[in-house]
């Protein structure tokens, strides 16, 4: 927290190299978030842009209730999902799934042959990565933040403005519905 601060004073006294070290440090995983959510390329790129601008903009007003990691984080991540909201008004970021939804899983596999024996490094690539962008938007972004970016999760709680308890359940969730996807594309193979 420490180097936080000197580099939110740096940043604050306008220091042009404390911005470009903070920009070499997360223009990379800003953009790996956004592009995760957004799955477009440009989208991405003006979403790291904005979060720059608002760093810019916000700055003085940083209440370092956070680390500065944590809350460009949550600007990228909230500037991802307007992004969303505005491409498709109709779609809603409330609770993507109740609070009653069955957790069991309704396919069950026999798991004696692992996957890795059926697939390519490229096909489970890819399977995964469909199988990930087919989470509900909640559970995504949370999946996202918490597995692929490797935040904990007080910081991904941090990041979606949620206690940790919730970005447990939805992490949990999302590991669910995943190890759902993957067993009925993996018995469908077996089946085969």
């Amino acid at each position: 927290m420490a180097d936080d601060q000197h580099l939110i004073a740096a940043l604050r006294q306008r220091d042009t190299d404390a911005f470009a070290a903070l920009f070499n440090q997360y223009a990379d995983k800003l953009y790996r978030v956004a592009f995760n959510i957004l799955k477009n390329d440009a989208d991405a790129e003006c979403v790291v842009q904005d979060s720059f601008l608002k760093l810019i903009e916000k700055l003085d007003g940083f209440e370092e209730r956070s680390s500065l990691g944590t809350w460009l984080y949550r600007v990228a991540t909230n500037l991802s999902i307007d992004r969303i909201r505005k491409a498709r008004p109709t779609a809603s970021l409330a609770d993507d799934f109740s609070d009653d939804a069955p957790i069991m899983p309704a396919v069950f596999i026999d798991w004696a042959h692992t996957p890795e024996q059926w697939l390519s490094e490229d096909e489970k690539h890819r399977v995964l990565s469909a199988a990930i962008s087919q989470l509900p938007p909640k559970l995504h972004t949370t999946f996202i933040l918490r597995e692929i970016e490797g935040l904990s999760t007080a910081e991904t709680a941090s990041v979606l403005n949620a206690s940790t308890g919730a970005v447990k359940v939805q992490l949990h969730r999302a590991r669910l519905q995943l190890r759902e996807y993957l067993s009925t594309y993996f018995s469908e193979r077996v089946n085969h």
